[in-house]
């Protein structure tokens, strides 16, 4: 498994340009949204333990982060059950509402992406590796703590990377 450097250096390698970063910013959480809203239905209650796919696929993905790096992990976690208690919210209202918003979620988000590469002028990463779908939120969240000044040797390695 690479390391979080190599990850990040690799998924940066694909977007240079800061049009595409700002495109990214806002429409990976779009996106992220959107798969929560849209996997918050069905609902499985077992044993009072309540289950959705958004919630599976959420800890799935909050294990591969914390394999990576266990300090980014709990973040990603964190903000991950956020966005999962976001969309499991939407879904609870009409149907109409979670599939709408779900799929407007969604179509925005992309459209956002394909705009920022568009910019860049290269293809989308995850067309080459299909695990950056995973670094795409990963990404933005260490772009944001490196403009805030935070995790510095982090920021120095996948530049120097």
């Amino acid at each position: 498994m690479r390391t979080l450097t190599e990850t990040l250096a690799s998924y940066g390698e694909y977007h240079r340009d800061h049009r595409n970063v700002a495109t990214h910013a806002l429409g990976i959480p779009l996106i992220v949204l959107a798969v929560e809203v849209l996997l918050s239905r069905p609902v499985w209650t077992l044993g009072g333990l309540v289950l959705t796919p958004a919630i599976v696929g959420s800890a799935l993905a909050a294990l591969w982060y914390l394999r990576l790096d266990i300090r980014v992990g709990l973040l990603m976690s964190g903000l991950l059950s956020l966005f999962c208690a976001a969309g499991h919210w939407i879904a609870q209202i009409s149907t109409a509402a979670w599939l709408g918003g779900g799929v407007a979620l969604f179509v925005v988000g992309w459209a956002l992406q394909f705009l920022g590469h568009h910019y860049e002028g290269r293809k989308p990463a995850f067309l080459d590796d299909l695990r950056s779908l995973l670094v795409g939120p990963l990404f933005v969240v260490c772009e944001g703590l490196f403009a805030l000044g935070l995790m510095p040797s982090l920021r120095r390695q996948v530049e120097g990377a």
